[in-house]
């Protein structure tokens, strides 16, 4: 039992001072903590909860007219794909390189600060900028970068890579195996320019 023992000692004043007897004040208070658990039940119950409240949501516009493959089908003059290879080479080329029939326009560059590939990646997106200025692309087409690292290329250029993306501000891009074609496509431009 919780209790409050409030009694002091007293000191005699005098000799011929009659000792009193002193009453202890004895406070009890476990009925204080049933109050408490009581009070607190009764304002939990009590209480209104908060009501959630709903935002109206503007969805974006449906278009209804495009077949699912073609909404996210990606379209060539957007992109751009980089080929990472051995000695931190990158060899790029604009499109996607769908067809086997023919080759892309492979150039060869590196991660150096002039004519590197941080100018093809700009170069590239002032001319996707320039087709939706134009009206030939629409307002949500982006300029999407497709890496695709070799077996032969390291770590740290895909690192390099993915730091160009950032510093670019390339919002659309994607990581994806290197097909045996484009690995064919690097192993001519090899050795085309061997021969030379």
């Amino acid at each position: 039992m919780a209790e409050m023992d409030t009694s002091g000692g007293g000191h005699k004043k005098g000799p011929g001072v009659k000792k009193g007897k002193k009453l202890s004040t004895r406070v009890d208070l476990t009925p204080m903590v049933d109050l408490g658990f009581l009070l607190i039940t009764f304002f939990m119950f009590t209480t209104t909860l908060a009501k959630p409240k709903t935002m109206e949501i503007n969805m974006p516009y449906k278009d209804d007219l495009l077949k699912p493959e073609e909404k996210n089908k990606l379209k060539a003059s957007v992109a751009l794909t980089v080929l990472l290879s051995k000695n931190h080479r990158v060899y790029y080329y604009e499109g996607i390189g769908d067809d086997p029939n023919q080759a892309p326009d492979l150039k060869v560059t590196s991660f150096k600060a002039k004519d590197g590939i941080r100018d093809a990646i700009i170069a590239k997106k002032k001319m996707v900028d320039g087709m939706k200025r134009a009206g030939t692309l629409g307002p949500k087409d982006e300029t999407t970068v497709l890496i695709k690292p070799d077996t032969t290329s390291t770590y740290s250029d895909l690192v390099n890579m993915l730091d160009e993306m950032n510093i670019n501000d390339v919002k659309v891009y994607a990581i994806i195996d290197i097909s045996d074609i484009e690995q064919g496509f690097i192993q001519a431009t090899e050795a085309a320019s061997a021969g030379q």
